[in-house]
């Protein structure tokens, strides 16, 4: 039975508004599949970091669910263990909406502070699930942290650059 929308409801968003958001991180992830020659790994999360650039951005902009969803597309083409993705987003998402509720308001360093912790713990947490712990490769996952923490600016520039975008379509 279809609800009754009331006068004071908020019109239902266009379709543009809810694909631009999950397009975005999903072609964030699929940058992986790029053909790059690189001596080392470092090549950041693109997709982890566009979506946590969208919540922290707009909090309605992703539903609460969509992390578990986009972490497996992200799974099917990252090569990080299957599962890996999905819980590592769905926690993190969690987390900061946890922290986002103490916070009272934010600014662009606190969302930076925010992010760079999340992008770190993501990655270790990868390392740990993806290789064993004899393996030497703590210096390439630390220098791939720095150009993730360095490149997520540009990526919430990115981010709010496709808001606007998105607002635009829906008025």
């Amino acid at each position: 039975m279809a609800r009754h929308r009331g006068p004071f409801d908020p019109p239902p968003l266009p379709i543009a508004a809810l694909i631009i958001p999950s397009g975005s991180v999903i072609a964030g992830s699929l940058l992986t599949l790029l053909p790059m020659i690189a001596s080392m790994p470092l090549l950041p999360p693109f997709g982890f970091m566009m979506l946590i650039a969208w919540r922290l951005a707009r909090i309605e902009a992703l539903p609460v669910w969509s992390p578990l969803l986009l972490g497996l597309i992200d799974d099917l083409f990252s090569g990080q263990p299957f599962g890996n993705a999905m819980v590592s987003w769905t926690v993190a998402f969690i987390v900061i909406d946890l922290l986002d509720q103490r916070l009272v308001a934010r600014d662009f360093w606190q969302d930076w502070l925010l992010a760079s912790g999340a992008i770190t713990a993501y990655l270790l947490f990868g390392r740990l699930m993806a290789t064993p712990l004899q393996a030497h490769v703590d210096t390439i996952v630390l220098v791939q942290i720095v150009v993730a923490v360095m490149l997520y600016p540009i990526v919430a520039q990115v981010i709010s650059w496709l808001d606007r975008r998105t607002a635009a379509v829906a008025t």
